[in-house]
């Protein structure tokens, strides 16, 4: 069976820190921060956006358990980056 060959890290336009505003899907219009940036598969984290819920069982480190929402990554061709000055 083959295996799956993993693709090569890319140059990205944005990286950790930068100012982006979200073109495409379920946030388009809104703008944040890039928390991280994952080259390999062409995704960024962008601060308190994308959120989605986790649902969290109850363990030793966490005897309440519950419901969290996280930031979840988005392809980089959906944001774009912006001058500080005018956001």
């Amino acid at each position: 069976m083959a295996t799956k060959q993993k693709a090569a890290p890319v140059q990205l336009h944005v990286k950790t820190g930068d100012n982006v505003l979200v073109i495409a899907g379920d946030e388009k219009g809104k703008r944040g921060v890039i928390k991280s940036v994952n080259r390999s598969t062409q995704r960024v984290i962008v601060e308190g956006l994308n959120l989605v819920t986790k649902h969290n069982k109850p363990s030793a480190k966490n005897p309440q358990g519950g419901i969290t929402k996280i930031e979840s990554p988005i392809h980089v061709s959906n944001v774009k980056k912006v001058d500080s000055a005018t956001a």
